[in-house]
């Protein structure tokens, strides 16, 4: 046991941060291999469970098999936990049972919080482990109230059925979880504005992240004082939704597969969803394998973007884009610095997050070839898969079951970069950092 705590200690906190939500996903396919976790009552196969098990702790919701006839209510349960450990982060509530237990958190425990919440300094933690399991209770709380009583009051359903089907899809909708208790997704409710608008309510405010509700709940009132990070999560998110939005009312408006059918009010509501849905949660009111070219196209750039740092979504982040959309409009403009808000950004945030798109990219388009080269999936379609693997999206045109094995693995593998980030798992495979003493002579190659 000394030699375990003497090893963890020595180890790096992203480090801490990949194994975890390694062994949690190697805990969750041990409760679903388990016999009384399938509706037939046989054990699930391993790459089944640990599918599975890695798509609800990295909340993604890309699914082999049929969620609820595969499944029994007990797999159903652990796959909902998984999404709710994955969505708080397995370091966040190791770090409050530490402070519970000792009454305070350790340099140590501050550490690995603050690797997955991503706390701008060591102080704000406590405060912001607190605020991570406050808020994610509040939003749970008001959508699984909605979603029940529109469940009971608006559909065949019991009282009990329907809190359970509230509290389950309240879960994975602000965790940003694309698992659902319906064979078709939500197909069923898509022109349902209570379930529509509360569940892409949940989906936002849990892509938004944790310190940007943080810092809104003491300054909403005085947008000119919010921090940088803030303005930009806020922007970036409204006009992805917009566009988003937009997009699919533009390519599926007519499109007899999707929106064709629908009146005026469920044209604007379905596409509001398929806008907002791409942003890592992976729920669906339309079918996605009957969409337009061009709308998978723009599903694809949402779902690579993904949600706000430190949230229960995917993708390289908000910020990240914002930051490379500054850098070039710097460039474009003869700037030496990139600024925004009256403010300088960093050289090390400019590489970083260079770094990360260029690693998610590598890593979408190496899984793209893979996929291709394992099945006789079109050129979009695997593309989709991909992007939605690593987005942790979750939707997908209907091909993830027939992925072959060799495929599947692949799907898994960018689900747990997606999840632990590029930069994370990184600087995780890092063994040491060096400080170099000196600097080489500069040289400038040609560009362009």
């Amino acid at each position: 046991m000394a030699r375990l705590t003497g090893w963890l200690r020595r180890r790096h906190p992203a480090q801490l941060l990949v194994g975890a939500f390694a062994l949690g996903i190697l805990v969750g396919a041990g409760l679903l291999l388990l016999p009384f976790a399938t509706e037939s009552g046989e054990s699930a196969s391993f790459l089944t469970a640990a599918f599975t098990s890695t798509s609800a702790i990295c909340v993604t919701g890309l699914i082999v098999v049929d969620t609820p006839t595969y499944w029994s209510s007990f797999g159903e349960v652990v796959i909902m936990l998984l999404v709710q450990v994955g969505g708080l982060g397995i370091m966040t509530l190791a770090s409050l049972l530490i402070f519970l237990l000792a009454g305070k958190l350790g340099l140590r425990g501050r550490l690995l919080a603050q690797a997955e919440v991503a706390a701008p300094l060591l102080a704000d933690v406590r405060r912001l482990v607190f605020a991570v399991i406050k808020l994610n209770l509040i939003f749970e709380a008001m959508g699984a109230v909605v979603l029940a009583l529109r469940f009971w009051t608006g559909y065949d359903y019991s009282l009990g059925r329907s809190l359970y089907l509230g509290i389950f899809h309240a879960i994975t909708s602000f965790n940003n979880a694309g698992f659902a208790l319906w064979s078709d997704s939500l197909t069923q409710f898509a022109t349902d504005g209570w379930v529509c608008v509360t569940v892409a309510l949940l989906i936002i405010a849990g892509g938004l992240g944790f310190p940007v509700w943080l810092e809104l709940s003491r300054l909403w009132r005085r947008p000119r004082r919010w921090s940088l990070h803030t303005k930009l999560t806020v922007l970036v998110t409204a006009v992805l939704v917009l566009g988003g939005t937009g997009a699919v009312l533009a390519f599926e408006w007519e499109n007899p597969g999707t929106l064709g059918p629908f009146g005026l009010g469920g044209k604007l509501l379905a596409g509001f969803f398929q806008g907002v849905t791409p942003r890592t949660a992976g729920f669906n009111t339309v079918n996605y394998g009957d969409m337009e070219l061009e709308t998978l196209f723009v599903s694809d750039f949402l779902m690579f973007v993904g949600a706000g740092s430190a949230s229960t979504g995917g993708g390289i982040k908000v910020t990240t884009v914002a930051l490379l959309a500054l850098m070039v409009w710097a460039e474009l403009r003869g700037n030496p610095h990139v600024t925004v808000f009256a403010r300088r950004l960093p050289a090390h945030s400019q590489r970083q997050a260079f770094a990360v798109a260029t690693i998610a990219l590598s890593a979408v388009v190496v899984s793209t070839l893979a996929l291709m080269a394992n099945s006789e999936f079109t050129l979009s379609q695997s593309l989709f898969e991909a992007f939605s693997a690593f987005g942790t999206v979750g939707l997908s045109t209907g091909i993830t079951a027939d992925v072959a094995a060799a495929g599947q693995w692949v799907l898994i593998l960018l689900m747990y970069l997606g999840r632990v980030g590029p930069h994370t798992l990184g600087v995780a495979l890092v063994l040491r950092e060096r400080q170099r003493l000196y600097r080489f002579p500069e040289e400038r190659p040609i560009i362009g």
